[in-house]
């Protein structure tokens, strides 16, 4: 199998999208003449022309209103903002607008809109580019919220968020556009809301999302040099959320650790400590522990940023607490 960019990945979904239904088009900030801040939509504009890739002022709430006024009004918009960061300016149309339609118009009009754009900390950029706002949109019913971690799962759920009737929010990772994973030249389409089992194991339940997952999945690699063999999910959305397949694996292993880049207060990750303990309850030989950002804005300096960030020591140490090892 062929092996791509996250980047890559991305562009191929729209590409292929747009040229199956002339109704997707695709605007934000610099995304035709410059290729993409990230160079995610690259040559898009020679093939499909600027009325269907669509650069924008600097105005998130005027070109978000615009994506769903011709969501309501038939036609599929991909919303790019150049990080989540700058969502928090529109985010009264995604929220009161795009998320709420459906239901306040009885069903009348659907908003089949997806925003997407980079999320999370990408190095030395500060406290204002660098925050997860995934749990902010999972708290809103009528939004999905997807969090890819290869280019694979980028492909299969961008093409299934420009298909869905509803608003996707679709969260990808700065840092990710540059990493390479196998995909498949066939079309395929991936379902919302369905995890992955990236890596089988029995001692203990591992979940993650998003660039996270290569902190699981390196401290899984690290644990299994001790004899210690960790389930490792990858949940793709956390709205809506495969909560079976956890509780099937917590049935298992008894003991989970959840590792989210975001702030530790309403998390994710606290809606699956909740859920677990609801639903597996007896199941459980350990309390569900989260690994989390630090509970301050990131800081600029990278030695603070180390600190701050979820790490594999201190998943692997949780993974140890749960277990009751070395205590």
């Amino acid at each position: 199998m062929r092996t791509i960019q996250f980047r890559e990945a991305l562009r191929e979904a729209m590409n292929e999208e747009m040229r199956r239904d002339g109704r997707v088009f695709l605007m934000g900030e610099e995304v035709a003449e410059y290729n993409g801040a990230y160079k995610v939509s690259q040559g898009m504009l020679d093939e499909f022309g600027p009325e269907r890739v669509i650069d924008t002022p600097i105005a998130e709430l005027g070109f978000a209103g615009i994506g769903v006024g011709a969501a309501i009004n038939g036609l599929l918009p991909i919303i790019e903002f150049m990080t989540f960061n700058f969502s928090l300016v529109a985010i009264d149309q995604v929220i009161n607008s795009a998320a709420k339609i459906y239901s306040m118009s009885g069903g009348q009009y659907s908003c089949p809109i997806v925003f997407r754009g980079p999320t999370g900390n990408a190095g030395m950029l500060s406290s204002q580019h660098s925050q997860n706002f995934e749990n902010w949109f999972a708290n809103c019913p009528g939004l999905k919220v997807v969090v890819p971690s290869t280019p694979y799962d980028a492909k299969g759920l961008l093409k299934a968020a420009i298909r869905d009737p509803d608003p996707v929010i679709f969260m990808e990772s700065e840092l990710m556009y540059g990493d390479k994973g196998e995909v498949p030249e066939e079309e395929y389409v991936l379902e919302i809301g369905k995890a992955n089992i990236v890596r089988a194991g029995e001692s203990v339940t591992l979940v993650s999302f998003g660039k996270m997952m290569k902190i699981a999945l390196a401290a899984a690699d690290e644990l299994a040099k001790e004899g210690i063999n960790a389930e490792v999910i990858d949940l793709r959305s956390v709205r809506p959320i495969d909560y079976d397949t956890l509780i099937e694996s917590v049935k298992k292993t008894n003991r989970m650790v959840v590792v989210e880049e975001a702030w530790p207060l309403a998390s994710i990750s606290s809606e699956l400590a909740y859920m677990v303990q609801r639903r597996a309850f007896d199941y459980l030989d350990a309390p569900v522990l989260r690994i989390t950002c630090m509970d301050v804005p990131l800081p600029y300096a990278p030695t603070l940023i180390e600190a701050s960030l979820p790490n594999v020591e201190r998943t692997v140490k949780a993974v140890k607490e749960v277990l009751y090892v070395n205590r």
